[in-house]
């Protein structure tokens, strides 16, 4: 089976879609090709990189990069991070699907070391719950026929446009 390709998209690309591309690509290897990148490029947290390390997933390889044209088409699936990005996000293809999972981002937290530390804790395990999320609607799905935005989420535009994640 062809893997589905999913774009993770934040504002900065250093924290949210950086951990979201590393859970994509340890918990689904075979079904989820992943990508992040931000309307942004802030370079990549330190701290980010640490709590996934935790987890055992290596994030230091990963770069922090802006969105581009050859991104968003090269997408199947386009997951905005935050309410930042869903607002400014490009145009996409109409083949793409575009799903909106947002997370604060830890790296506006203030804060104690350990205070900000525990924030990235729990936004690290909130990515997985979504990359989890995301998983579950792809799991199922062959890329062949029909296409990819049918298979999940069945033939009415209504039900498309209104993909979101409850918390």
């Amino acid at each position: 089976m062809e893997k589905i390709r999913v774009m993770f998209l934040c504002t900065g690309n250093s924290c949210r879609s950086q951990m979201a591309q590393g859970w994509a690509q340890a918990l689904a290897p075979t079904l989820i090709e992943a990508r992040s990148a931000g309307i942004e490029a802030h370079g990549q947290h330190a701290t980010a990189i640490k709590v996934m390390a935790e987890v055992d997933i290596d994030i230091s390889k990963q770069q922090s990069i802006r969105v581009n044209s050859e991104m968003l088409e090269w997408a199947d699936l386009l997951v905005t991070l935050c309410d930042n990005t869903e607002q400014q996000c490009p145009v996409v293809n109409p083949h793409t699907i575009k799903l909106h999972l947002p997370l604060t981002d830890p790296a506006k937290i203030k804060g104690t070391e350990q205070e900000v530390l525990a924030e990235f804790r729990e936004a690290c395990e909130k990515v997985k719950q979504r990359v989890h999320f995301v998983i579950e609607q792809l799991g199922s799905v062959e890329l062949s026929s029909p296409p990819l935005r049918e298979a999940v989420f069945g033939s009415n535009k209504a039900d498309m446009m209104q993909c979101s994640y409850a918390t």
